[in-house]
């Protein structure tokens, strides 16, 4: 269940852009399948705050993602400890500072269904997929604001709802919001972007 949640809080941390003009729902929907489909590459920096609502806590951290087209992703927490998430085609590695697991996605339905959803949130399908999610689109100053609410059962579990903010002016997400089952919230703030520049193979080794 940890490594399920671990694992969602990285997929909401995705790339989608946005004109900044005044568009229906149906629109931005359109425009998000359009451009991101058109993205190769992307890199960024993160600060995460996650609320603990039981311990009344919040618990912060940062790091750096990288994402090549069309099934490659890479998440590094570098503070206040070292952790990495690879997803490359069907594999899986975690790995922090003392070990690392690799997971055949294949063989996996969990996570076989996370792969799956990250790669459609990157080409923008998430907004669009009818089966995963419940989609609203709300406008705000300067924003467009998406909530996704849990169709599956298995994602029911996990999260109440899901809010991604995109910055109209930038074209791209600014902001993420994970409201989960227990009460508890992350936060996942993007800064730094850089869209469709040459990326360190390395980055996405699986070992």
């Amino acid at each position: 269940m940890k490594k399920s949640l671990f694992l969602w809080s990285l997929l909401w941390s995705m790339f989608l852009p946005l004109h900044a003009q005044t568009m229906t729902e149906s629109e931005v929907k359109a425009k998000v399948n359009q451009v991101a489909a058109q993205l190769q590459s992307m890199q960024c920096d993160f600060v995460q705050t996650k609320s603990l609502k039981l311990l009344n806590q919040k618990m912060v951290s940062k790091g750096k993602m990288y994402y090549q087209k069309s099934d490659k992703l890479c998440w590094q927490y570098v503070s206040p400890y070292n952790y990495t998430f690879v997803l490359n085609g069907a594999k899986v590695m975690l790995r922090n500072e003392k070990r690392s697991d690799v997971i055949d996605v294949q063989q996996n339905k969990m996570f076989k269904e996370i792969a799956r959803i990250m790669m459609n949130s990157v080409l923008g399908k998430c907004l669009t997929d009818e089966k995963d999610f419940k989609v609203t689109m709300q406008q705000g100053k300067g924003e467009w604001v998406a909530t996704l609410v849990p169709l599956r059962s298995n994602m029911k579990q996990l999260f109440q709802k899901i809010q991604i903010s995109f910055h109209q002016a930038q074209m791209m997400v600014s902001m993420v919001k994970l409201f989960e089952k227990n009460g508890d919230q992350t936060t996942i703030l993007l800064k730094n972007i850089k869209t469709n520049a040459p990326l360190n193979a390395q980055v996405f080794s699986i070992h």
